[in-house]
């Protein structure tokens, strides 16, 4: 089955053009958190990837699965031990990191099951957020994190430097890391000062 080019959106998410342009074309692609498709869709479409997808949501599966995208109902802390090892190319974890119940063993998951993993979070190092917090006594919301403390989905919130030392921790390589802005927009190469100045990150992993 085919994906419906309508769902390729006028617009496709800054920081999903971003993670675009790191998947090679032809290539085999999972998406976990897919949301509505967009990214599968673009992906299939513009590159000719083989595309997967696994989303948690039945809304999210039933909006993809119309637009004839291949996206199962899952949950990445439980289901990706049903893939084989080496099964992918590229699997993307796109701003899903922190609403897992364990982030390390999904890490580990992502780049058993494929050649190279794409992962972006916000990063909770950010100085505005540490701002708010240290001047109003009360748990920032980002743009990409508009949730209040109580409804919240994400329950393992990290910095940039966190991250960093956990894929050390983990025995994952670090191919690239790319700062953003709060829109999702590219700012620079992942740098020193990056855990205060930057609001989110995108990293290309591979195993070590």
């Amino acid at each position: 089955m085919s994906a419906d080019r309508s769902v390729l959106p006028g617009e496709l998410r800054s920081d999903l053009k971003l993670i675009a342009d790191m998947i090679a074309p032809n290539s085999r692609v999972l998406d976990i958190g897919c949301g509505d498709g967009a990214l599968l869709a673009f992906l299939t479409a513009e590159k000719s990837v083989d595309g997967r997808g696994m989303e948690i949501s039945q809304s999210g599966v039933n909006a993809c699965v119309s637009h004839g995208l291949s996206v199962i109902q899952g949950d990445a802390d439980t289901d990706l031990n049903d893939y084989p090892s080496d099964t992918f190319d590229y699997v993307v974890l796109s701003q899903t990191l922190q609403a897992t119940r364990n982030p390390k063993g999904v890490l580990q998951d992502l780049v058993r099951i494929a050649r190279l993993a794409v992962v972006s979070f916000v990063n909770f190092g950010h100085w505005r957020i540490r701002w708010k917090l240290l001047a109003e006594g009360r748990m920032p919301a980002t743009a990409g994190n508009p949730y209040s403390w109580y409804d919240s989905p994400d329950i393992h919130l990290c910095t940039i430097r966190d991250f960093v030392e956990m894929c050390g921790k983990a025995g994952l390589v670090i191919e690239k890391g790319v700062s953003l802005n709060g829109r999702g927009n590219a700012f620079r190469t992942i740098g020193r000062l990056a855990n205060w100045r930057d609001e989110q990150a995108l990293f290309l992993l591979r195993r070590g």
